[in-house]
């Protein structure tokens, strides 16, 4: 097998994951479906500088970044990860290859 044969491999795997997440997501574009007795962040407040410092939920609860954190960290926040980068704690949509569903492209409240 050569080198783009493993190329074609990896492209065929990663378009079939990103039609099925676009199956899952809802029809408003930006919210997949979010299992029961979780939440999912719908949209985030900014600072001057562009970071995210808060989210609002799908049901509609503002959490202030610290808040999201430990709720993300709890399991309660659906399609997010928590990871240690810069020497603190980083929450971040899960990786799936498609931008439109990243933290940063959510709308702002």
């Amino acid at each position: 097998m050569d080198q783009r044969d493993y190329q074609k491999i990896y492209d065929q795997y990663k378009r079939q994951g990103e039609e099925q997440l676009r199956n899952e997501m809802e029809p408003n574009g930006w919210q997949q479906s979010i299992p029961d007795g979780k939440e999912a962040f719908a949209a985030v407040k900014k600072n001057e500088d562009g970071d995210i410092i808060a989210f609002k939920t799908n049901t509609g609860r503002e959490l202030d970044y610290v808040s999201a954190l430990e709720e993300a960290k709890a399991g309660k926040i659906a399609h997010v990860d928590v990871f240690h980068k810069y020497g603190r704690e980083i929450i971040r949509s899960e990786p799936d290859g498609i931008k439109e569903n990243n933290l940063d492209q959510l709308p702002e409240f």
